[in-house]
């Protein structure tokens, strides 16, 4: 069995964001079945939904697992869990979100899992990281990630600095 590439959205805006980004990142090493193989730089977002919040820390990183996507969805839910996820309201803050947001080139439609992520053209802070590591990654709908990044409006997008 070859392995599949699977592409993460990585974020967090409590509880010390970039450790907990870093520390998911360390996490996704530890998977079964599966090797992170590049992450993007970390990057500081404003929150999509209500503004009174802590601003977002945000990366992508591709994996190359035998896992098959739900279960691939279920150990980046655990991971979530282990870090003691709070999610107190629909695009509120939390300490980690982990969002499967492509998988080889399949498109699912699936009770629990939709790939691609039905929301990722939309964000940059998706889509920039996506682009950075993989700038003529093709949709499986053909369209290229990084002219949709390139469309997006990124001006709240920063990338952080790494630490010394």
């Amino acid at each position: 069995m070859s392995d599949h590439h699977a592409w993460i959205g990585l974020g967090s805006n409590l509880g010390d964001p970039r450790r907990q980004v870093e520390r998911a990142l360390e996490a996704l090493d530890r998977l079964p079945l599966t090797r992170r193989a590049a992450t993007s730089r970390l990057y500081a977002s404003r929150p999509l939904g209500p503004q009174d919040q802590p601003d977002f820390i945000n990366a992508v990183a591709l994996l190359e697992t035998r896992l098959s996507p739900l279960a691939l969805l279920d150990q980046l839910q655990a991971l979530e869990q282990r870090h003691r996820r709070v999610r107190q309201r629909r695009w509120g803050p939390r300490t980690l979100d982990l969002d499967l947001l492509l998988f080889d080139d399949r498109r699912l439609a699936l009770p629990r899992l939709t790939v691609p992520h039905p929301e990722m053209t939309h964000r940059a802070f998706v889509m920039v990281p996506l682009a950075e590591l993989a700038p003529s990654l093709r949709l499986p709908d053909g369209r290229r990630v990084s002219e949709l990044a390139r469309a997006l409006d990124d001006g709240n997008l920063r990338p952080v600095l790494p630490t010394t």
